[in-house]
């Protein structure tokens, strides 16, 4: 067995996050690690990667006691890890992220030489060698190529036998998925234990052999992924059976709530023509760097407008985020962590802190009001946290989505335009904000919705429009549309 762990258990104050976790994984296996956001994941990875230690609990590397007491420990023992948000240092070049901490010296000074060759044999184990220079910054790489050099700099470690991938595909397209499913396939054959940790169930099916299940910190089931369902698996993740994933209620569509006349942006988007009406969903396909992102930033005046309108209930609205908000619309940010959310301030503070006008008596912003208001909303999301006043960045990733969420809620928009509502979230909890977004449309609302995942749009949404090079096409009912062709028009 190349790694094996016995009732690990992790306390953080008063807060249990792990609670007798035990694993065991195969080498040359990809043993996929379940479960949803507050499970234990990313709290059970920092104890195998060293950046955090165990209460209690043993853990063995090829039959060894395995005990990093930090992350260059973990790399030397031969344990690399990939986050799902992995930091970077931007004005450096590729070649020193790929290096940076374990640079090969001679004498004093970093051997140059032999850097290179490092990261180069790192990047042609990830398939990129020649799509930029090892001098490049990073700054200047798209986000999907910034997540493969993270996964060269984890394959830089000569001595690596266990490969953490925390949600490796996030950022990634189609393409550049297949790629990585065919790098993890050949360190697999090469005897590398990878611990592959994805909340989209049909990645696992293609690429894991085995599984273990977290829920509520604690490790409840485990097996071969080849000899379960996937109801199996989400029922196991959940500790509920999730009936129905994409919720369909009666829609009754109305008035124009949200009109786009020839928007173009001054890069993206180039042209984009749009009538979003009150209670309907209105998805955008397209591929990473098609302009999606930017088109719901230009709508809400993140980005300034190079032409055209924006008209929310037949009154054109300048391109300034106050201007918008005043007119009842909010936006859901794809980085929550860069603008999304005030991760140094609590729950509450985060849920209220747009609509604090309505807290109190003479414009006073009462903690009890507050507390209460966020109380309501951590409810309804199912937010997993200790109460209203913890602080956000204490959350797991999907938990802070849901944060950034219930702040528009908060606000009561009448049009919302959500980046990417569900990345990085568990499968019940993306059954739970479908069934949001479902009853919102009900109520009359209206939903701009951009997503990189073509069942979520197919399920979710009314009319699906194509981002393609800047463009916009014609949103089209779903009824008419596969996933397939959606694909296809995406590609151009």
């Amino acid at each position: 067995m190349r790694l094996e762990l016995r009732q690990l258990e992790k306390s953080f104050g008063a807060a249990k996050a792990l609670s007798g976790v035990s694993l065991s994984a195969s080498a040359g296996a990809v043993h996929a690690v379940l479960g949803e956001n507050g499970a234990g994941k990313s709290t059970l990875m920092k104890l195998l990667s060293g950046a955090e230690q165990p209460d209690a609990g043993e853990l063995f590397l090829d039959g060894v006691a395995f005990r990093p007491k930090s992350p260059e420990a973990a790399r030397t023992a031969g344990v690399s890890i990939v986050y799902q948000e992995p930091l970077f240092c931007a004005d450096l070049s590729v070649r020193e992220n790929i290096l940076l901490g374990s640079e090969p010296r001679r004498g004093l000074f970093i051997d140059g030489k032999k850097s290179a060759e490092i990261a180069q044999r790192a990047l042609s184990q990830v398939g990129v060698a020649s799509s930029f220079g090892l001098e490049t910054p990073l700054r200047q790489l798209s986000p999907a190529d910034r997540q493969l050099v993270s996964i060269a700099r984890a394959l830089s470690n000569a001595n690596c036998t266990v490969l953490i991938l925390d949600e490796p595909t996030s950022a990634l397209t189609g393409a550049d998925t297949e790629r990585l499913f065919e790098i993890v396939r050949r360190l697999a054959s090469d005897g590398v234990t990878v611990l592959y940790i994805s909340h989209f169930l049909e990645e696992v099916e293609r690429i894991a052999s085995e599984y273990t299940v977290l829920r509520d910190g604690r490790s409840v089931a485990a097996g071969r992924v080849a000899d379960t369902t996937r109801g199996e698996l989400v029922s196991l993740m959940a500790g509920r059976t999730v009936t129905e994933l994409f919720p369909r209620s009666v829609r009754t569509p109305g008035d124009t709530a949200l009109e786009l006349r020839e928007l173009s942006g001054r890069r993206l988007p180039q042209q984009a023509n749009l009538k979003l009406l009150r209670g309907e969903v209105v998805g955008i396909a397209g591929l990473v760097g098609s302009g999606r992102t930017e088109l719901l930033r230009a709508i809400y005046g993140l980005a300034p407008r190079a032409g055209g309108q924006v008209l929310v209930g037949g009154t054109s609205v300048r391109a300034a985020p106050v201007a918008l908000s005043a007119r009842k619309v909010g936006l859901l940010s794809e980085d929550r962590k860069g603008e999304g959310l005030a991760e140094s301030l609590s729950i509450a503070e985060n849920i209220t802190l747009s609509g604090t006008s309505k807290l109190g008596p003479w414009g006073l912003a009462l903690p009890a009001h507050s507390q209460q208001a966020a109380t309501r909303w951590i409810a309804k999301l199912g937010v997993r946290c200790r109460g209203p006043e913890q602080r956000v960045r204490a959350l797991s990733g999907g938990n802070q989505q849901k944060v950034a969420l219930a702040r528009l809620l908060d606000q009561d928009v009448d049009v919302l335009l959500l980046d990417e509502p569900t990345r990085g979230i568990d499968v019940g909890s993306r059954a739970d904000i479908y069934r949001l977004i479902d009853e919102l449309a009900v109520q009359g609302k209206a939903v701009l919705m951009v997503s990189s995942y073509m069942p979520e749009l197919m399920g979710v949404c009314d009319r699906i429009a194509v981002m393609v090079r800047g463009r916009l096409g014609e949103a089209r009912p779903v009824a008419e549309l596969t996933e397939h062709a959606l694909l296809l028009e995406a590609t151009g």
